[in-house]
């Protein structure tokens, strides 16, 4: 096993095992990270940073008061019927009343609104108020009245801002400023009433908090109540020009009350805000089911156009997203099955999925559908179809699927079935698809599962495929049940099962990579920033020099400036040799035929210098020399490279490599920091994963020497993230097992 997730690092070309670099990790109040004291670490980047100088913390913003206010202003109100103030300034004095607030109208040409007294500006209100709402076209004059009368809390709901253009970005960032400089909280602009809506209080259980950049899509999750699933909270963040997403996905992981997080996001305003968030979310057991718009270039446009925000390089998200646990669907109907059946359910006592239909086509599709989305369906033993052949004739299939042909109405046996099937200690999951209404058969089996529902701790789902929805057995029997979990298709079925027990394996091994990242730059960080040359591509040699400075193993090699030191070069790394023409900016050699390998002999080693050097002065290309190499044949052709992002900064790419690297596109992303887990899921990722296992009669490659590469060019990532731009080794040979790895060529970008 390798060391944790990053290491202390010699400085020798052969690898060295990565060790644990000994940080001391946060501790935690009621499951909530809070940072070390100050002086817990040493180092330039400081406690709380890590070495590339990103936050390893993020409070938890106090949000109390903005939900649950003591007294509201609401500055703009209006009763003038007809106007949209008007019938914001009702909305806003049912929900003061319905949460206990006492609210103050704010308008110096009205002296009453609504029948309450009104004031002529902030200043004058009679008591300290929490929250002030804003209905004024521009803000920011407003901003400087809140913060002298010590406001904590504003909406502004004025459009016209980062969403509008240049302009309009200008006018939001003079408002951002306004704000930082009082220490007010804003949500918006361009936001909307939903966190005043008129939330159900006769609902129990693990509640859903909903975030949405956009109102309306939140809309589905939000009917959910009428379902009788709970809904806590409701946070329209809008141009987030202040409270974010990562704000209140902070805020609502560590409420008690809420079971699950659900999210419509556009985009991301800081992408480690965003993590840090979302580690916290991981750390509590917290579920986040999250759409994400942007994966194509038309929904990208539409989503800077609206909220004002890039929204990402789309593999960045996903595997930011895979790494801290958020489920990521990509339809509103998804995000309300998912969310509601993950704050519900309980941890599965097993990840065993067992489905049971009064049809066998039924059963038989839906076992495709599950098994296709990695869901595990274990035959039954012997022992137990036989018991469940006790009262399903012998002729039907029961090892999983187990097809009833027809679910008993007259006696106790259809429950029997039930009860049996989830006795198997092997099953966590019991899942009846019912494709349509069949009474009174469809009507027995829906109350005998939530009979059974109510007696067992495995999770019991129901696919209820009437395309009608007005059933008794649906409306009556099934929703209103809290135990069992009930679908209208067989995908959202899937797909929230999935979720299920995949966040209950994710959060039972989660280990949060921020308490381990390093803080204190390596020895080998000293030695690589004399090797950068700012704005320049460094040459293939000087790459090489980076990579050994971190320990990542390169061939034996010498860089002459001759014909005869590339002879007595040759001798000395050994036949058979290869020759590179090594220059900067020179990024693709072996197009410009500057590469030549399998070289014998003296003889050929010096016409191949001579014939390098000329294709350059041909091409008009200036050399540092040509490399002579030590030829590395035998192994697996990998590509490990950092790229920057405009919102997580350096990323870590790992794939498929060598000369189809562009053709075949096979690579998988790691978004620091992280540990050897993530980099070992980022090769199961691959499709070509199978070549490191040896295929076609290959011995297995030393994959613990490519993830240990990973780790390092992580380390390089964060240690150098301010001088390197991008980095790319390909080929990296993976050599047969315990012979580790080596970086035949390596291309460096400086900033």
């Amino acid at each position: 096993m390798l060391g944790s997730t990053y290491g202390s690092l010699t400085t020798h070309s052969s690898p060295a095992r990565v060790v644990a670099c000994g940080a001391t990790p946060p501790h935690t109040v009621h499951g909530t990270a809070v940072p070390p004291a100050d002086g817990a670490h040493g180092g330039s980047a400081g406690p709380d940073l890590d070495v590339s100088g990103r936050p390893l913390y993020a409070p938890v913003p106090d949000l109390d008061r903005f939900f649950r206010p003591g007294a509201v202003a609401v500055v703009g109100a209006s009763d003038s019927e007809g106007r949209p103030n008007a019938g914001i300034t009702r909305q806003l004095i049912a929900w003061a009343e319905r949460v206990g607030a006492r609210l103050h109208p704010v308008n110096p040409g009205r002296d009453r609104v609504f029948g309450l007294p009104c004031h002529t500006s902030v200043s004058d209100l009679p008591e300290q108020v929490d929250l002030a709402v804003l209905l004024v076209a521009d803000p920011v004059p407003v901003i400087g009245e809140l913060a002298d009368a010590k406001v904590r809390f504003a909406v502004a709901f004025a459009s016209g801002f980062a969403e509008t253009g240049a302009a309009g970005a200008a006018a939001q960032d003079r408002l951002a400023e306004a704000v930082a400089r009082t220490g007010i909280r804003l949500l918006g602009p361009n936001t909307n009433l939903n966190a005043f809506e008129s939330f159900r209080e006769d609902l129990d259980g693990p509640a859903i908090a909903l975030i949405t950049q956009s109102g309306h899509q939140g809309r589905p999750v939000f009917s959910l109540q009428e379902l009788g699933i709970r809904l806590s909270h409701w946070a329209p963040t809008g141009n987030e020009a202040d409270l974010e997403t990562a704000d209140f996905l902070s805020y609502f992981a560590s409420r008690p009350e809420v079971g699950a997080i659900a999210a419509y996001v556009e985009g991301f305003k800081d992408g480690r805000s965003f993590l840090l968030a979302a580690d916290r979310a991981a750390r509590n057991k917290v579920p986040v089911v999250a759409v994400k718009v942007g994966r194509t270039e038309a929904g990208a446009r539409t989503a800077a156009s609206h909220t004002g925000k890039l929204t990402g390089t789309d593999a960045v998200v996903d595997a930011a997203m895979r790494q801290f646990g958020v489920v990521r669907v990509d339809g509103l109907d998804e995000l309300q099955d998912t969310a509601a059946l993950l704050a519900r359910a309980r941890t599965p006592t097993a990840d065993g999925v067992a489905v049971y239909s009064i049809s066998g086509g039924t059963g038989a599709h839906f076992a495709d559908l599950a098994t296709a989305a990695g869901l595990r369906l274990p035959t039954l033993g012997r022992a137990k179809q036989d018991e469940l052949h006790q009262w399903i004739p012998d002729y039907l299939s029961v090892a999983n699927p187990v097809d009833s042909g027809g679910h008993p109405v007259g006696d106790r046996r259809g429950r029997q079935i039930i009860d049996a099937i989830l006795a198997d200690p092997s099953i966590g999951v019991l899942i009846c698809p019912i494709t349509g209404p069949f009474p009174p058969l469809s009507d027995k089996l829906a109350q005998d599962l939530v009979d059974a529902a109510e007696e067992t701790d495995k999770l019991v789902c129901v696919v209820w495929g009437s395309p009608v929805g007005t059933e008794d057995a649906y409306r009556r029997t099934l929703l209103g049940s809290r135990r069992v979990a009930t679908f209208r298709t067989f995908a959202n079925c899937v797909t929230a099962v999935r979720a299920h027990l995949e966040h209950h394996r994710f959060t039972a091994a989660y280990r949060s990579p921020f308490d381990g990242a390093p803080r204190v730059p390596s020895p080998a960080a000293r030695k690589a920033q004399d090797l950068m040359r700012p704005g320049q591509q460094l040459s293939e040699h000087a790459a090489k020099q980076l990579l050994r400075a971190y320990g990542i193993r390169v061939p034996r090699e010498q860089l002459v400036t001759s014909a005869a030191a590339a002879v007595r070069a040759a001798s000395l790394v050994g036949y058979p040799a290869v020759l590179k023409a090594s220059a900067p900016r020179l990024a693709h050699k072996t197009e410009l035929g500057l590469v030549r390998t399998g070289l014998t002999s003296a003889s050929q080693v010096r016409d191949t210098y001579r014939e390098l050097t000329d294709i350059a002065r041909h091409e008009d290309i200036e050399l540092d020399g040509v490399l002579v190499c030590q030829m590395v044949e035998r192994g697996v052709e990998m590509v490990v490279g950092v790229t920057p992002d405009p919102l997580f900064g350096p990323t870590v790419t790992v794939g498929l490599g060598g000369v189809l690297v562009e053709v075949l596109r096979d690579t998988a992303v790691g978004v620091p920091p992280f540990g050897e887990d993530r980099a070992r899921a980022m090769l199961g990722e691959l499709r070509g994963r199978a070549l490191l296992d040896g295929v076609r009669g290959a011995p297995p490659a030393d994959v613990d020497a490519l993830v240990e590469v990973v780790l390092r060019v992580q380390r390089m990532a964060l240690e150098l993230s301010g001088e390197l731009a991008e980095l790319d080794i390909n080929p990296l040979m993976v050599l047969p097992r315990g012979q580790g790895a080596v970086a035949l060529d390596a291309l460096a970008v400086c900033h």
